[in-house]
């Protein structure tokens, strides 16, 4: 008998953790979105380290390269320091969400961003222009990522409705808030 697999969903291995997990393969733009202003300060002083470090190196021994061959190399450590930076803050954030470190601001941003889509009507995790095979695909390859991500940069692109949780609670505090709207006004 033969089955058709386009739609098989492979269920995300759950890490046991001390927090809730919010998604096991957030969107890039849900993992930018929530990071915390901390996130960007530690990220910003991540980000310095490299052109610092460098400006402090030329100061104490001298490369002596002449007239232009700083800047390009600080331009290089910059540039450098700047991605560091970058994957400082994605992996804060991404930890948040896999409930590795504390997230309740997570959860109740998560909450309430999932509430007023299902009040919307839309759906949860966005439309989106692939087929439900390759949303699959693409779930089953970053789900997780930024546990590798120091060795393979992969972050999740794709809007699919695989994220290792149970969307049920959403549906259900939505109705909870709309039955309470419903009897404020009677």
């Amino acid at each position: 008998m033969a089955t058709d697999h386009s739609t098989a969903i492979v269920p995300p291995k759950r890490a046991v953790t001390d927090y809730p997990l919010i998604d096991s393969d957030p969107h890039l733009r849900r993992v930018f979105g929530y990071a915390r202003p901390s996130d960007y300060a530690v990220a910003g002083g991540a980000a310095s380290i490299s052109p610092i470090a460098f400006w402090v190196m030329e100061r104490v021994s001298p490369s002596h390269v002449g007239r232009g061959g700083f800047s390009p190399v600080m331009r290089l450590a910059t540039a450098v320091g700047l991605l560091g930076g970058l994957h400082v803050l994605y992996q804060r954030s991404c930890q948040r969400f896999y409930g590795f470190t504390e997230n309740t601001r997570e959860v109740e941003m998560d909450m309430r961003e999932m509430v007023n889509k299902v009040k919307k009507g839309e759906p949860l995790y966005g439309t989106s222009q692939v087929s439900s095979y390759l949303q699959g695909v693409a779930a089953r390859n970053s789900r997780y990522s930024e546990l590798f991500i120091h060795v393979l940069p992969w972050v999740n692109v794709v809007n699919h409705d695989q994220h290792g949780v149970d969307t049920a609670k959403y549906y259900q505090q939505a109705e909870r808030e709309l039955e309470a709207e419903r009897l404020s006004k009677a």
